[in-house]
């Protein structure tokens, strides 16, 4: 059945968007090369566009021709601004940018585990609240604007530890975690009533940043491996994120592993696989080696450490063993994902996975072929803990422009 003239609008609409999001500011010839669209189609909607407020000529194209320069649109990228934030068990990072994803401001605060939950989330939201500040996000939005939340604030998503409910979107009540964690995300809904707040697991969101900007751009299956302070896992299969039935797919942590002094339990992961990658594991195991190291900013101390014998691994064999040792422990926690999943690629994420690079990645894949006949590569990624930040963006602006935009087609 022929898609009816308003349809057809709209897809056509949220092609040129996409294409301006994607490209850049374009030509109305250069949309209607990659589109398809005929002129007068391309015309007519960049007339309704630039009517709605989402597209504005920018600029003019240096082409030499008969005749004035062709106009060139582009998104109007102050329409929205999109807030991403990073809760850490110590503290919070928050990255303010515009409706395309250019970055405004970042800025990140500590949070004492003794403060108590009322004084660790006034801290989070007046962090948030500086961050739009300085963005300019709480001026009074465009007339053609969303007009919600703080001005120009249209979408913030958050990344945090712990089980999302997949009925809900809320973060659970996970035992272990700081009670201000879910605090937070409520008074950031209660404080933004007209924004919309989007929650993911931090693991989640680093894989969906390693997929669209990092090591798994080619990929549309595989699993990423967290580590960092603690661990954990993201499935996608055929391009999609698969969190399961209660939201735990990936809680690899209570993954029962050999090697532990115990079994883990449904409130502790002690004796699961955390307790041979965590990052306090990790540091149990460099001491064992000789291996020692300082942070360097806000890099976690197991990150340092690996990092330092990465370096050091052709002329100490201490640095080598440890590698090695790590290696062992985390081709374990591969295998057992790769038996279920064979999803043909692992990514090393977070600190310690960037911080190990090829050679702890290099490492892992010689130990999985032995220990699985399923053909998996493994992979250093790239963003690091950052990626869980570039993660919740990419959810803020997908989800902004769906609002703005309309949603893809077929969805």
């Amino acid at each position: 059945m022929p898609a009816s003239p308003s349809t057809a609008r709209a897809i056509n609409d949220r092609l040129a968007l996409r294409l301006l999001q994607q490209e850049g500011p374009l030509t109305a010839s250069r949309l209607k090369q990659l589109t398809g669209l005929s002129r007068p189609t391309v015309a007519d909607l960049v007339e309704r566009l630039t009517d709605s407020g989402l597209v504005t000529v920018v600029g003019e194209s240096g082409e030499q021709r008969r005749g004035p320069n062709a106009r060139v649109y582009g998104i109007v990228a102050d329409r929205a601004h999109l807030a991403a934030l990073d809760i850490r068990t110590e503290g919070v990072s928050v990255v303010v940018s515009d409706l395309v994803g250019a970055v405004l401001t970042e800025a990140s605060v500590p949070i004492d585990g003794g403060s108590g939950t009322g004084p660790a989330v006034e801290r989070a939201v007046a962090l948030v609240e500086r961050a739009a500040t300085e963005a300019g996000s709480l001026g009074a939005a465009p007339p053609a604007g969303p007009g919600r939340g703080w001005g120009r604030l249209h979408t913030v998503g958050i990344g945090a530890p712990g089980l999302i409910d997949p009925g809900t979107g809320e973060l659970r009540d996970s035992s272990g975690l700081p009670a201000w964690h879910r605090r937070l995300v409520a008074e950031l809904q209660d404080r933004l009533p007209g924004a919309r707040v989007l929650v993911e697991n931090e693991t989640n969101l680093a894989a969906l940043a390693e997929q669209r900007d990092g090591v798994a751009r080619d990929r549309d299956t595989f699993v990423l491996l967290w580590l960092g302070h603690g661990t954990g896992a993201a499935v996608v299969l055929d391009g999609a994120l698969r969190r399961g039935a209660s939201g735990g797919t990936g809680e690899i942590g209570f993954l029962p592993v050999p090697g532990t002094a115990a079994l883990p339990s449904a409130t502790d992961c002690e004796g699961g696989f955390h307790s041979l990658a965590g990052g306090a594991a990790v540091a149990e195991l460099a001491g064992r080696f000789g291996v020692t190291a300082r942070p360097e900013g806000h890099e976690p101390h197991a990150a340092a450490l690996v990092r330092r014998a990465v370096a050091g691994a052709a002329g100490s064999p201490g640095a080598a063993a440890f590698l090695d040792a790590l290696a062992d422990r985390l081709a374990i926690g591969a295998a057992s994902v790769t038996a279920v999943l064979d999803p043909g690629c692992v990514v090393l994420g977070g600190e310690v996975g960037r911080a190990g690079g090829g050679a702890l990645a290099e490492r892992v894949e010689r130990r999985l072929a032995r220990m699985s006949p399923l053909p998996t590569e493994v992979r250093a990624g790239t963003l690091g803990g950052g990626a869980v930040l570039r993660g919740a963006l990419i959810t803020a602006r997908d989800g902004a422009q769906d609002d703005l935009f309309g949603p893809p087609a077929g969805r």
